[in-house]
């Protein structure tokens, strides 16, 4: 017995990373799915968007865990593309019992150098987007008197991150979000958790640019952000986490066998947040 078997489960930014590996762990786990992601790039993040066939990769992975999908290219910015794709999912499957608001971009920018365009797309996409995923679900949830949200937030939900202050602001959006849905939901025996993932090893952390960054110099290289990535834990040896230690966590919050979890932030970075950290540039300015 799965810890979802016979859910059904909506997931945004499910055509690579930690969107598949939600979507493949949940169906694992019993769950038929109900998948969305872009199929183009968006300007200001800084690495390349999915496809749409990196969706039919992950519907590919959920059939042959013996799970049912139903996949379309959405984005979280449309009210309209989601609505559409959650009543598809209704009608196909009769409900939707989890969702898991994954979708969401990463980009570098100085509160000295960035644009209002760097802004607004940051905050459509990783708050604002999970708001609109939230709203698409929420009144089939509230109707049937049942559900489970997973949010995903960050470590940078919970401390600031320099250069990437968009970003840092929008995950700290997503757990205020989630904790004031969770007050206002708990009356329909909905649940509202979130989680805060570390430095995972995904496309959105694999690119030559982040590359560059962690080995402090151009030309960086995977060997190079693989070491660099161990001393973001503090595991002895674990560098970039696996999507799927992430999708685990966000199943067993969707689950019906922690019931009376809600509100909660489950921190999930192999000790990243306890680390009492260091200074990389101590004299900016020659002082």
């Amino acid at each position: 017995m799965g810890l979802l078997n016979g859910k059904v489960a909506f997931i945004t930014g499910a055509g690579r990373g930690q969107g598949r590996a939600h979507a493949v762990t949940l169906a694992k786990e019993g769950a038929d799915i109900v998948a969305v992601d872009v199929d183009g790039d968006i300007d200001t993040a800084d690495f390349p968007m999915a496809r749409e066939s990196d969706l039919k990769e992950t519907a590919a992975q959920v059939g042959e865990v013996g799970r049912r999908i139903i996949w379309k290219v959405a984005d979280v910015r449309s009210q309209d593309a989601l609505d559409a794709v959650v009543k598809e999912g209704i009608d196909t499957f009769g409900k939707v019992d989890i969702a898991v608001a994954n979708a969401g971009i990463y980009a570098h920018a100085s509160l000295l150098t960035m644009t209002d365009r760097q802004w607004d797309e940051m905050i459509d996409v990783n708050l604002t987007g999970v708001w609109r995923t939230m709203r698409a679900v929420i009144p089939h949830m509230v109707e049937r008197r049942e559900g489970s949200i997973v949010l995903t937030s960050s470590t940078n939900g919970l401390v600031g991150n320099a250069n990437a202050a968009h970003y840092t602001a929008a995950k700290h959006g997503v757990l205020g979000l989630m904790r004031s849905a969770a007050l206002e939901l708990g009356a329909y025996r909905i649940r509202v958790n979130a989680v805060c993932p570390g430095l995972v090893d995904s496309a959105m952390t694999n690119w030559q640019g982040m590359y560059d960054r962690m080995a402090g110099h151009e030309g960086g290289t995977r060997e190079d952000w693989v070491r660099a990535s161990q001393h973001s834990t503090i595991i002895a040896k674990q560098g970039g986490m696996p999507p799927e230690q992430i999708a685990k966590a966000a199943a067993w919050l969707a689950a019906d066998t922690n019931f009376t979890m809600t509100g909660h932030a489950l921190v999930v970075d192999a000790g990243t947040t306890e680390m009492p950290g260091f200074n990389p540039n101590p004299n900016p300015m020659g002082l």
